[in-house]
């Protein structure tokens, strides 16, 4: 773990390459599906952020910058750093001083929405409501002391959503050095609108980026080398366990020994703080792995692995038999998996258990799984229990 940054290091200056890639992705038509009989729309990530910002200026909400912020900026900054990127996580630097200003942006969000509605579709009868439940796949609302934001995160099928999100004071803007980068849009917007020029090596603007880690230099060294690291742990909220353990399938590493037993023993105390029921916790990993590994499909046993053997070594917060609970719960997933996939291992010595298993759709599917542990006592937070029977 490292101390405390200078912070004149936070920022540096785009790269010529660097501008050409954020360019590419602001440029690519991202697709926001809809539900129903709602068409799928294709929108820029460039012109959804000109709508919305010219939209909030027009109802006297000023926005103080734009930015490109999470794994699509870290892939920007350094294009082999072996996570990639799904979701384009956009922030809008905001006033939200009120329940009044939540509402508007909300608002003003949905009814950009119809500007990129098909011609010809019917858009006198939509109601905000109707497009809330046709194209948003998630609703956020923060408002407490120290953190007022929000986050509406548009439908994609394949787990690219586009996420918008609405800032006025947030506390803690990352988990690891790594997902520590934003990137301001406002200049290559501006030179969007302004420049009858197309772009070129000596002729672009200055795009400026920063690692709110504290340290740009340092955390891009981080990124190339895929290390993990971080600075003040016990703030990390619940959901970095998984991000961990997603880093250390993805080949990246604890910068040292010590380093990585106390993010782990702080993480995983934060995990169970934050997901106390055996039912919060299971509904957090299948979001988790249905976000973040669309397309990825076998990383998913290894994450749960990983998972497990983290759990395992570092939790100090749990009673021994809650402990054992999550840890077959964890394993449980991981059986799921193998079975989605048809890659349930051949081995010897081990005990045959049946059942329906109502998640594998494959009708050819045999109903025999082999299983290297005990089912969780605890399917779901309505605490009824999973019946398995021993077959001969």
């Amino acid at each position: 773990m490292s101390g405390a940054p200078d912070q004149t290091r936070r920022f540096c200056v785009l790269s010529w390459d660097q501008v050409q890639r954020l360019d590419s992705i602001l440029g690519e038509a991202v697709p926001i599906h809809g539900r129903g009989n709602f068409p799928t729309l294709a929108v820029q990530p460039r012109q959804i952020v000109q709508v919305v910002r010219a939209r909030l200026e027009e109802r006297g909400v000023c926005v103080k910058d734009v930015r490109l912020n999470g794994s699509a900026a870290s892939h920007v900054l350094h294009q082999e750093n072996g996570l990639g990127y799904k979701d384009l996580d956009l922030i809008f630097g905001v006033s939200l001083k009120d329940d009044q200003a939540f509402r508007l942006v909300k608002d003003v969000v949905l009814d950009c929405l119809l500007d990129f509605l098909p011609v010809g579709v019917s858009k006198e009868r939509i109601t905000a409501l109707t497009l809330k439940e046709a194209y948003v796949q998630k609703l956020v609302k923060v408002c407490n002391d120290t953190d007022r934001w929000s986050l509406i995160s548009l439908s994609n099928n394949t787990g690219k959503n586009v996420e918008l999100k609405f800032v006025d004071s947030l506390r803690r803007q990352f988990e690891f050095s790594v997902d520590s980068f934003q990137i301001c849009l406002d200049s290559l917007l501006l030179f969007d609108r302004c420049s009858e020029t197309p772009m070129s090596e000596s002729f672009h603007p200055t795009v400026i980026g920063e690692s709110v880690y504290g340290d740009f230099q340092e955390a891009m060294e981080h990124l190339c080398q895929r290390t993990i690291a971080t600075r003040s742990p016990e703030e990390i909220r619940g959901g970095g366990l998984l991000k961990y353990c997603h880093l250390l399938v993805r080949g990246f590493t604890a910068s040292s020994e010590a380093d990585m037993k106390l993010m782990q023993r702080y993480m995983c105390s934060r995990f169970f703080i934050d997901f106390p029921d055996i039912g919060e916790q299971q509904r957090k990993l299948e979001a988790y792995l249905q976000n973040h590994f669309a397309g990825m499909e076998h990383k998913r046993y290894e994450c749960l692995m990983t998972l497990h053997s983290v759990v395992n070594e570092s939790t100090v917060c749990l009673m021994s038999h809650e402990r054992r609970q999550t840890l077959s719960l964890i394993s449980m997933l991981a059986l799921k998996v193998l079975a989605e996939q048809n890659a349930i291992p051949t081995v010897t010595n081990v005990t045959c258990y049946y059942q329906p298993a109502p998640y594998v759709q494959d009708i050819n599917f045999s109903n025999y799984y082999i299983a290297h542990v005990q089912a969780p006592q605890v399917m779901h937070c309505s605490n009824s229990y999973q019946t398995w029977l021993p077959c001969s």
